[in-house]
Parts: C-alpha cells; sequence; structure tokens
C-alpha cells in the first residue's frame, strides 16, 4: 500500500509538467536533479541557456530533495513515468544500468576533443555506463581565525598532516569552558566550547579512509567485500574516536552530508573534511575567512572523486535527452553557472593538465577560491591528478543497498560508542557479501 501511494503520488506531482508540455510546438522533456536552492538557480540558469538556444526542445527541471531521489525515480519506473533525463544518485547508476532504466551513453564523447577523466567513468564489468557531470574531491577546510587565535600555523598544501598531527593539532584548537584542552588536568569534555576538528562520517565519504589506511571497501573488480580487512575497521574506528575517545570532534550519531555546516559554518570547529562543492554551495554565503588542505592520511595520500551522473533514461523522447544531455555536461554549458561558481570541478583532464585550461577557471576572477591561486593549484588541480581515485560506486554493484542502507545504519552504534566498529563490520559482513550479488 505504501508503494501504491507513493506511485500515486509521483504521477500528482507529474501532472503540472506534463500540463505545460502543450501548445508551444516544441518537444518537451524533464531533467530531474538534486540539489540545495544555489544548486537550483544554477541548474535553471543552464536550462534557460539551452532553451532559448534552440527552438525544437524546452527542457523543465524535476527538483527532488537528495534523501528521497533514488526512490523517487524507482517510483516513477514502476509507473513507467519516468523524466527523460536527469541526475542519478553515483550508487545508484549500476542497479539502474542493470535493470534496463538507462539509455546507453557509452559512446555520448567519442570524437570529443575534451574526454571525461576515468575515474569519474561509471563502468559495469569495465564498459562505461555513464560518466559524471563534473568532478568532486574530498578536502580538507579549516577557519583561518581560529587558527589565528590559537597562534597555530594553517595546514600546509603541499604537506598533508598525518594522522597523529591532525589528533594533536585538534586537540590545540579544542578547548572547553574554562580554556582547557584535551589531555590537560581539569579538562571537562562535556562543556566543550570548541572542537579542533571534524570529519564528516555520511556513509560514503568514509571510504577515503580505508584508502588511507592501506585498505579498501571492495575489490577494484567490485566483486569482492573488503572492508572487513583490519585496515579497513582500523580507520573507521579511528573516526569514531575522535570524538569517543580524543573529544577533539562533535558527535554526529546520525550522520549528514555536510561537515561545512555542522563544523566550521557554525563557527565551533576550526577544520572540517567535506566536498569541494561546498566552495559554491555554502562558502559563499558563510562570510568565513577559511582555507583549503589536502585530506589527512593515516598511511597513504589520497582522496576520492566522484559527482552525480547525468543520464538518459529509456522512453519516448530519448533522442531528444541525449541530445541535451550531451549539451549540458560539456563544461562549456554549465561554465558559468556550475564552474565558475565552485559547484562544480572540470571533469576534463585538459583543465588540469594544460596551463589554458587551469587558468581558464582556477585563474577566473569570478572563481571562489582564485585569491590563493597558489593553494588552489596544489589541492584542486594535483591533488586530483596524483591523488584521486573513484568511489567504489563506480565499479561496484548495489552500493545503494551496501552504502545507503546496511553501513549506515549499523555504523551509528560505532558513532555512538555503543559498539565497535570491528564487532559492527563483522557482524554486518555476510550481508554485505550478499548485497553485492543482488541483481
Amino acid at each position: 500500500m505504501k508503494k501504491l501511494l507513493a506511485i500515486v503520488l509521483c504521477l500528482a506531482l507529474m501532472l503540472p509538467v506534463l500540463a505545460l508540455a502543450e501548445g508551444d510546438g516544441r518537444v518537451h522533456i524533464t531533467y530531474s536533479f538534486w540539489g540545495n536552492q544555489t544548486e537550483a538557480e544554477a541548474v535553471q540558469k543552464s536550462l534557460d541557456e539551452y532553451n532559448q538556444s534552440q527552438d525544437k526542445v524546452f527542457v523543465e527541471p524535476m527538483q527532488i530533495p537528495n534523501e528521497e531521489y533514488t526512490q523517487t525515480l524507482v517510483n516513477y519506473a514502476i509507473a513507467n513515468k519516468l523524466p527523460d533525463c536527469g541526475m542519478v544518485n553515483e550508487n545508484a547508476v549500476l542497479y539502474f544500468s542493470r535493470n534496463g532504466v538507462m539509455a546507453d551513453v557509452s559512446d555520448m564523447f567519442a570524437g570529443e576533443e575534451l574526454q571525461p577523466m576515468d575515474c569519474i567513468t561509471f563502468k559495469d564489468a569495465g564498459v562505461p555506463v555513464g560518466y559524471s557531470s563534473s568532478n568532486e574531491i574530498l578536502i580538507l577546510y579549516y577557519n583561518k581565525d581560529m587558527f589565528d587565535a590559537a597562534n597555530e600555523p594553517y595546514p600546509s598544501a603541499d604537506t598533508p598532516y598525518t594522522w597523529d598531527e591532525f589528533v594533536a593539532v585538534a586537540k590545540r584548537l579544542t578547548f572547553d569552558e574554562n580554556g582547557k584542552h584535551p589531555g590537560e588536568e581539569g579538562f571537562d569534555p562535556e562543556k566543550i566550547v570548541q572542537y579542533g576538528a571534524f570529519v564528516n562520517n555520511w556513509t560514503w565519504q568514509m571510504e577515503v579512509w580505508a584508502l588511507s589506511n592501506g585498505g579498501a571497501w571492495f575489490s577494484e573488480d567490485g566483486n569482492e567485500v573488503l572492508i572487513n580487512s583490519p585496515e579497513a575497521i582500523e580507520s573507521i574506528q579511528k573516526v569514531a574516536d575522535l570524538a569517543l575517545v580524543e573529544h577533539v570532534a562533535p558527535l554526529n550519531v546520525i550522520p549528514e552530508d555536510n561537515g561545512v555546516g555542522v563544523g566550521i559554518g557554525s563557527k565551533t570547529v576550526a577544520m572540517t573534511t567535506d566536498g569541494t562543492w561546498r566552495l559554491g554551495t555554502d562558502f559563499p554565503n558563510l562570510g568565513i575567512n577559511y582555507g583549503i588542505a589536502p585530506l589527512p592520511m593515516m598511511k597513504e595520500e589520497v582522496t576520492i572523486c566522484t559527482s552525480g551522473l547525468t543520464g538518459v533514461f529509456k522512453g519516448q523522447h530519448q533522442q531528444e535527452a541525449y541530445d541535451f544531455v550531451k549539451w549540458y555536461t560539456r563544461e562549456e554549458s554549465n561554465w558559468d553557472a556550475l564552474v565558475l561558481t565552485g559547484i562544480w570541478l572540470p571533469k576534463s583532464e585538459y583543465f588540469y593538465k594544460t596551463e589554458e585550461g587551469i587558468n581558464a577557471w582556477l585563474g577566473n576572477e569570478q572563481y571562489p577560491y582564485n585569491k590563493d591561486m597558489e593553494t588552489g593549484r596544489k589541492v584542486l588541480v594535483d591533488y586530483t591528478m596524483n591523488y584521486a581515485k573513484p568511489t567504489c560506486w563506480y565499479y561496484t554493484p548495489n552500493t545503494q543497498i551496501t552504502t545507503n542502507d546496511i553501513l549506515f545504519t549499523a555504523l551509528q552504534s560505532v558513532w555512538s560508542g555503543e559498539r565497535t566498529a570491528e564487532d559492527v563490520i563483522n557482524e554486518i559482513y555476510p550481508e554485505l557479501v550478499e548485497a553485492i550479488q543482488v541483481e
């Protein structure tokens, strides 16, 4: 009954869109996406540009909350009322592809001068099934004013903190209402005024620490679950212990995908990990004197790259949707609205490997981090090219189950301190193994 109600609701939501499609002689198609108001405005700006560039097709936006996005598309698919094209949550790309929902776009960029980087190409058994709309990596953000107040040197753009250094710096930036730091006599962990760090423990972002610690969550072919390795388990526990043992991070039992908002955006945390999209979606509105640096490293320097796929769904207007998506996913089509605003990093190697390409965005006065191009180049360009690895959902099936459902729920008891990472991972390991084998 709940599924039926969801389908009815989805159909009702579609009615205004269908009504708009009549009477102007164009083929009307829908483009679905998630994002906050800033992102919605940027998307609309790009759609307006496309709609004004030709008179055959009119693209209408369909904004869906991120936390409801995949299930909403599933409901649309059941009702045979999918949008014509749209973003797809990274963890659902292979799921939709294997279930025949998505059109073939594997040759979309054949013969193009600008090719998407391999690390943001979704592959099923090595065959490309889609491309991310942009590139996004995880980095470290920090509040310069809070570092200055503590007389603490800024994180280096050249050499990342080791994990021990990261914890030590975080302790110096953490203090209670009496000015005491963790480890000092009289420090009260129940009355912390300022935290030194926040590591975003939204489930998918946690994979980077397994890689940094010499482990992995899944094998590179996506066929084997490796999260029960000592290295992967230890990495989860180390992040949990920032709050539970070291007392340098706020407790975050039910994660949300916004380290900036939970962290330095509140001006109660001095440094936080999060994605580069925050350069455009959050920081312009926060009024913070901030800096950027590579992630701390446990054993190896690494970051992960990701971005939602813009795909074409099988349906009546498949060719029109294909043409729009090919236009939309070129950097030039979203240059002002999404790249220069800092919401997207370019997805083509040209913009990382050539001076002309790098200067086109990073050196542009409109780019939000052009105030320190040397640091920007090291953290956004060099870091991407030298240390970025694809997240597991680029090559592992059913991560919408393993990551979003199983791990998200199970790890909450680790973040709260009720159970250890070792106990939780060993308990759910058989469930994870079964999940990646489900078609």
